[in-house]
């Protein structure tokens, strides 16, 4: 929570010349009608007492005209103050959706395994959003509450200081006695915050995975758990409710009533004095307005409370820093940028055993390398930290002869095609999710891409062509689609390095013909890098690669590795369609 109060102290300082402004004249306003207009009224009244209950209009209208003014300019301050407080509002919730999308982005690929898409985008909606709930609640209950607090202490020390000193005893001693159960019931409040991550969470994990649910028949199954989340979220709220219900303010509702008989019991008894019944009427109505405060600790809190910890829901998330950083002084691009080496890698996945030790391997600039082998041997770990998107536990992995981890990550990664096995889209434009590699490409470039891809086979027969909205995570396609749509991005992309992680796995045998022809020429004078389980797809690249778990256990071109007859060649006569047969390799006992 005292991270979620700094990036919000931040934000109040960064807009200072808003926030005095904002927050001081709503309560000079509250001065004025809460107290400066019933002064007005008690010294009225006491005129008009003092001259036997008959006034004429002489000595009656400036009083009046005074209480009007008093209303009319708190209405004024009231209205300048709310003025600058939407634009504190405004703005702040504006610089905070930049700042937790800015921070997301800086979070390494770990992080994101390790959460749902769901609570992230509660959490980080939260986090702006509230900043509006917490400045509003400090405007006009803190500062609105206490700076008129202080005007009402000066005015009632003019008439009698015990009037002071019983008014502010009696708020400090509520204070006293609500603070610890404040703090209880904070703790509260964040069990309550957790449960409702945990539903926000799970439908959304539910929604994106709708398909899987329906096809399974399980949403009934999917409905009790939501249900069970959901039953577990009311009776976390209620608890945090009943706490403040039944105990804070079951506290504060005596303390109230005391302070307030306090004070008509003091005000009558000045008012035999020379103040009389000005006296009276000042210090009941100051009293009667202060003691509101007492009841508004619990709200002025739970409100306050309720923001600092939604918003610390995703400040929590940045305590542990991002473990994948651009260095301090990076390095410009090599010019041979296509030469890729690992050397002496070694890495180990979280909690895990270390997958490789000491790897050490080439790629020539222009070279066309397969990666094979069976599942778990590290082909698709290899491409993911040729990306940065974990970094390793030792060695180094080079680039044109330069350390990737001295090159920012945008660089590095604009150097790279990457096509995954399974290809994300946005919810958006077939087009713009070609134009995703090269923003600035001309709707010819997105084309001529989309040709060599295949995509335009089956885009020109869509309702709205390339302007066809492909639905979440590209839905509305098939996985076939989706990897031409991907193989289009990477071929617009244009970059020296590729990276295919079985790039052509969901397309037809007819369809993956054209696309290997439109793939082959993509990597002409490229470096590649690609990975395969059906090795007729690699059998003619430069060199293939095979691994096994973590080790490089063979190299060579596809006819040199059948005519030596080791792995590659098993794996070769294990094939079956065309793939690896993972199965695990029958022991002779005999």
């Amino acid at each position: 929570m005292l991270l979620a109060l700094r990036y919000y102290g931040r934000e109040l300082a960064r807009l200072r010349r808003l926030t005095a402004p904002a927050m001081l004249l709503p309560a000079v306003g509250n001065i004025g009608i809460q107290y400066v207009a019933p002064l007005v009224v008690a010294k009225l009244v006491a005129r008009i007492a003092g001259d036997g209950g008959s006034v004429g209009r002489g000595p009656m209208l400036p009083y009046v005209l005074g209480f009007a003014g008093v209303l009319l300019l708190s209405e004024g301050l009231w209205r300048i103050g709310l003025h600058c407080l939407n634009r504190l509002d405004a703005r702040g919730v504006e610089h905070l959706y930049v700042i937790g999308m800015d921070e997301l982005f800086a979070k390494d690929a770990a992080f994101f395994h390790d959460n749902f898409a769901g609570s992230l985008t509660k959490r980080v909606l939260s986090f702006a959003t509230r900043f509006e709930d917490c400045v509003d609640t400090l405007t006009f209950n803190v500062v609105g509450s206490f700076v008129p607090l202080v005007f009402a202490s000066v005015v009632l020390w003019q008439y009698d200081p015990l009037l002071v000193v019983g008014l502010l005893v009696l708020i400090g001693l509520t204070a006293l006695c609500v603070t610890p159960l404040i703090r209880r019931r904070q703790a509260l409040v964040a069990e309550r915050e957790q449960a409702i991550a945990r539903v926000s969470g799970h439908v959304a994990d539910s929604l994106m995975n709708m398909d899987t649910v329906r096809s399974f028949a399980a949403e009934e199954r999917e409905a009790a758990e939501h249900r069970s989340r959901v039953a577990e979220s009311r009776r976390l709220t209620l608890r945090s409710w009943d706490y403040g219900n039944l105990r804070i303010d079951t506290l504060v509702a005596p303390m109230s009533v005391l302070t307030n008989v306090l004070g008509l019991l003091l005000a009558i008894g000045l008012g035999g004095g020379e103040h009389g019944v000005e006296a009276v009427i000042v210090a009941f109505t100051y009293y009667a307005n202060a003691t509101r405060i007492m009841f508004e600790f619990n709200q002025i809190y739970r409100r306050l409370e309720s923001s600092m910890t939604e918003a610390s829901q995703f400040t929590e998330l940045l305590l542990e820093p991002p473990t994948v950083l651009d260095p301090a002084s990076p390095e410009p691009l090599p010019d041979r940028a296509g030469e890729v080496r690992f050397e002496g890698v070694t890495f180990a996945h979280a909690g895990g055993r270390p997958l490789f030790e000491g790897l050490d391997l080439a790629v020539p600039n222009g070279t066309r390398i397969g990666l094979v082998g069976r599942s778990g041997g590290g082909k698709t770990t290899l491409t993911r930290l040729l990306l940065r998107m974990t970094d390793i536990d030792g060695g180094r992995i080079l680039i044109g002869g330069r350390d990737i981890s001295r090159l920012r990550q945008g660089e590095l990664r604009s150097l790279i095609a990457y096509v995954p096995q399974d290809p994300a889209m946005f919810h958006r434009t077939l087009r713009e999710n070609i134009a995703f590699a090269r923003p600035a490409a001309t709707d010819e470039e997105i084309r001529r891409a989309a040709e060599a891809a295949h995509v335009t086979e089956f885009a020109d027969a869509l309702p709205d062509g390339f302007d066809t909205m492909v639905g979440e995570r590209g839905v509305k396609l098939s996985g076939g689609q989706r990897q031409r749509v991907a193989l289009a991005r990477a071929i617009l992309r244009d970059a020296p390095i590729l990276l295919l992680d079985e790039a052509t796995s969901a397309l037809d045998s007819e369809s993956e013909i054209l696309v290997q022809d439109a793939l082959w020429r993509l990597m002409d004078g490229r470096t590649a890098l690609v990975v395969a389980h059906r090795l007729s797809t690699v059998a003619t690249m430069d060199q293939l690669v095979v691994l096994d778990r973590g080790r490089i256990v063979e190299q060579g071109t596809h006819h040199k590795l059948l005519a030596s007859g080791g792995a590659y060649a098993k794996l070769w006569q294990h094939q079956s369609g065309g793939f690896l047969d993972d199965t695990p390799e029958r022991v002779d006992r005999r």
